[in-house]
């Protein structure tokens, strides 16, 4: 058995981005890592990963097996960018390939398995082949807690006006009515052979189904640290009875390295398509005032309803600051299967707002050099999702947010970042509601004028001036040491 750990990440960029830096940071510690992906996905593994001497990429069949489970279709281009409902292809190759790498006599067994909680049925391969493994969250820790604390508390009797604190937490994530309030979305379907789509709580209060997916790993990890979430990892460790480690935020080496300077994406991130270059919207940002340049953006899965972004074209032409504003090419498509019979629906793009804003507006359409924007001193707030990757890329540096949430740990981080660390404000009290122009404009220039939320930003990415979190390393040197002594507690036997 060799000093070899296997990470099997999920599809999207969100969860791609932080699996290739834990590799690079296990590789660093002597380990070899080895991500197995769908070669469907390749192309989102930039170059200079395969050059790590100690990073190896497994790549799997595109070929999904042929059994009555599997889709007819192939898996799509983006997976990042489709429905969940579209993955079942992709599950199939990762399971069809990781059976054949394991059952290979002539491939070398793993000493561990690092996996992400969205393939988290892959634990039954592993276990098959007595391979320990341990799970992989991509997102925060205060997700994580909040789930649980309100499936504990089940404070769903609370009235308006009423503050309801969850045992354990702190008490700026004390719930209110507000909480309670958010989008719904049709009930989990049966659960089928790759797992459940949806791995966080339907409804507040819900048992968390992480819950049950990590009985049969060793440990968690989470893509956090102590400076943002210590009390939360705390919590999160005493109550599933397993060790967890805050290894985060796992971001490029080069933007910690690259504090106080604009950072160019295009150094650590494949190009994906997008209607403007990055030096472009360099050159655009330079034209602007100093903290005056809204950013929006909701990441590449999912976003609000095609609704709510014409309701957003028109607070932003009512504003008068200047803005960046990521359209993806999926935004406002229903995120369930398509109804048969109907005619194939259309993404939403303001195609009128342009003219009407000026140069005091850039519409991206596709991908956005993000690290870019949110490093950029011309950018003074992030409308944002508040996904995590995205909430800690703009925390690290100094980027103050309006929290629109629109899905699962999302309403966690916003009530992080609005509650806990005060680097923000939500957009509304009531997102089961559709959001209206005024909450936006209102929110605009609330967060934009808010000199004292400004400097909180500021002073909070100072903690990370030094670079990748001292917490999270003395982590992964921990991790580290728990695979070795399992691994020799198995040799031993």
């Amino acid at each position: 058995m060799a000093n070899e750990i296997w990470i099997v990440p999920f599809f999207g960029q969100g969860h791609l981005f932080p699996s290739m830096e834990l590799c690079k940071h296990l590789a660093s510690r002597n380990f070899k890592a080895v991500m197995v992906i769908s070669s469907k996905v390749s192309s989102s593994i930039p170059s200079s990963l395969r050059q790590y001497p100690l990073v190896e990429i497994a790549e799997v069949s595109e070929t999904p097996p042929s059994d009555s489970d599997s889709d007819s279709s192939p898996p799509p281009q983006e997976p990042s960018s489709q429905p969940l409902h579209c993955h079942h292809a992709h599950h199939s190759q990762i399971a069809v390939g990781l059976e054949k790498l394991l059952h290979d006599p002539d491939s070398v067994r793993p000493l561990y398995a690092v996996v992400d909680m969205k393939m988290s049925w892959t634990f039954e391969i592993f276990n098959r082949y007595e391979i320990p493994a341990v799970s992989f969250f991509t997102s925060g820790s205060c997700s994580a807690a909040m789930e649980y604390a309100m499936w504990k508390a089940q404070p769903l009797d609370i009235k308006a006006g009423e503050t309801r604190l969850l045992p354990g937490l702190p008490q700026e994530m004390a719930i209110t009515v507000s909480d309670l309030k958010r989008q719904r979305f049709p009930p989990e379907p049966p659960r089928k052979k790759f797992g459940a789509e949806r791995h966080h709580p339907t409804n507040p209060g819900d048992k968390p189904p992480w819950l049950e997916e990590i009985e049969p790993c060793m440990g968690v990890l989470i893509n956090t640290c102590n400076d943002l979430e210590y009390p939360f990892i705390e919590y999160v460790s005493n109550n599933i009875g397993k060790p967890v480690w805050g290894v985060g935020p796992l971001l490029p080496e080069q933007y910690w390295k690259s504090a106080g300077s604009v950072f160019h994406d295009h150094k650590i991130r494949t190009n994906r398509k997008s209607n403007v270059t990055e030096e472009e919207v360099n050159v655009w940002l330079d034209t602007k005032p100093h903290g005056s340049v809204l950013y929006i953006s909701f990441g590449t899965v999912g976003g609000p309803a095609k609704e709510e972004y014409e309701i957003l074209a028109k607070a932003l032409e009512a504003s008068t600051r200047p803005f960046i504003w990521v359209v993806q090419t999926n935004a406002g498509l229903s995120r369930g299967p398509p109804q048969s019979g109907s005619d194939p629906e259309e993404a939403y793009f303001p195609h009128e707002l342009n003219a009407r804003v000026g140069k005091r507006g850039l519409i991206i359409h596709g991908w956005s050099p993000q690290l870019l924007i949110l490093s950029h001193p011309s950018t003074g707030g992030f409308l944002s999702h508040c996904g995590w990757n995205s909430t800690v890329e703009a925390i690290g540096r100094g980027v103050p947010f309006l929290a629109w949430p629109i899905r699962g740990d999302q309403y966690s981080d916003a009530k992080l970042v609005a509650s806990y660390l005060k680097v923000g404000y939500l957009i509304s009290e009531d997102f089961s509601q559709t959001i209206k122009e005024e909450d936006i404009t209102r929110g605009i220039e609330k967060l934009l004028s808010d000199e004292d939320m400004k400097q909180r930003a500021v002073k909070l990415s100072a903690k990370f001036k030094h670079g990748f979190p001292t917490s999270s390393v003395a982590a992964l040197d921990a991790f580290g040491d728990f695979i070795r002594q399992k691994g020799k507690a198995t040799l031993a036997h």
